[in-house]
């Protein structure tokens, strides 16, 4: 006689009882790179060609720079004429110093060295090193910030406002600033220099902040190091030639590069503040963020 053999269905436990339920998925943790993907194309604002520059130096090294006239007109104005007049023929790359700054213009090793410059560029504008609060809309980090008394976002920049009503932009990685000798020098704009390492901050208000790097940090950021003292390039090292530099709006509008900018005004910018200022993504959040940990989002217009 044949045995019949009571087996659990498929999926049930021994003894008739049913599977536990299944855990419940853990909500995705958003990044802030998410929240760049998923703005919207009105969340994005076009960058203005005339304060674009297309600098290329020797070895198919392409760098854009925005440059920022709402925060150093004199010194931007001052870049701008640089381009047009050909002062900057025989400028080069002339000091690398690692974790710090790049530099170049058409001095030898100092803005004092300089050739002299063009007619109609001032050789000493005005402090350009923060300017009034009156008429920004700022937009608080909401993280607390050792250099100011708040740090925010103003025009699409990362600002510092400090108690007297003034706010500066921050040398963050990437940032543009105006070189100079000791003060009163204000630097002419002759001679440039790009932040690649760490956040400077200590140079905030002591010095020009007059744009940012678009694209090719890694041109600058990856060169050689300067072996001579402060980072400038010795003499058996070669200085890198800067073959051409134009500005945006005065070429073809078919050949100027375009870019654009995630609108602090924006919902996607309010978005990506929050994540990029507590970072759960990456398992422990932090209660804050440092003001040039947040960059501003920019892209290649589409």
């Amino acid at each position: 006689m044949a045995l019949a053999l009571a087996c659990p269905a498929i999926g049930q436990q021994p003894g008739g009882s049913p599977p536990p339920p299944a855990a419940p998925a853990a909500p995705a943790v958003r990044s802030p790179n998410d929240a760049i993907t998923a703005a919207a194309p009105a969340d994005w604002a076009d960058i203005d060609p005339a304060d674009i520059i297309l600098f290329e130096f020797d070895g198919g090294r392409s760098v854009v720079v925005q440059l920022a006239p709402q925060f150093a007109p004199d010194h931007v104005a001052n870049i701008k004429q640089i381009v047009r007049s050909g002062h900057w023929g025989k400028a080069t790359i002339y000091r690398v110093a690692d974790n710090w700054v790049t530099q170049w213009g058409a001095g030898e090793d100092e803005q004092e060295k300089s050739p002299p410059l063009p007619k109609g560029v001032k050789e000493q504008p005005d402090e350009e090193y923060s300017r009034s609060a009156d008429g920004l809309s700022i937009l608080p980090s909401g993280s607390v910030d050792p250099y100011s008394q708040m740090s925010g976002f103003a025009l699409n920049w990362p600002i510092a406002m400090h108690a007297d009503g003034r706010v500066n932009l921050a040398f963050c990685y990437g940032t543009v600033g105006v070189a100079r000798g000791p003060a009163p020098d204000t630097g002419a704009g002759s001679e440039l220099f790009a932040m690649i390492g760490a956040a400077s901050r200590r140079l905030d208000r002591n010095f020009a902040a007059v744009g940012r790097v678009l694209s090719g940090m890694e041109h600058l950021s990856a060169l050689p190091r300067g072996t001579e003292p402060l980072g400038f390039y010795g003499p058996k090292q070669t200085k890198i030639p800067l073959r051409s530099v134009r500005i945006g709006s005065d070429l073809p509008a078919a050949q100027r590069p375009r870019f654009q900018v995630l609108k602090q005004s924006s919902r996607a910018f309010a978005d990506y503040l929050e994540l990029a200022s507590h970072r759960r993504d990456y398992g422990f959040g932090s209660a804050g963020a440092a003001l040039c940990g947040v960059p501003v989002p920019v892209r290649p217009a589409p």
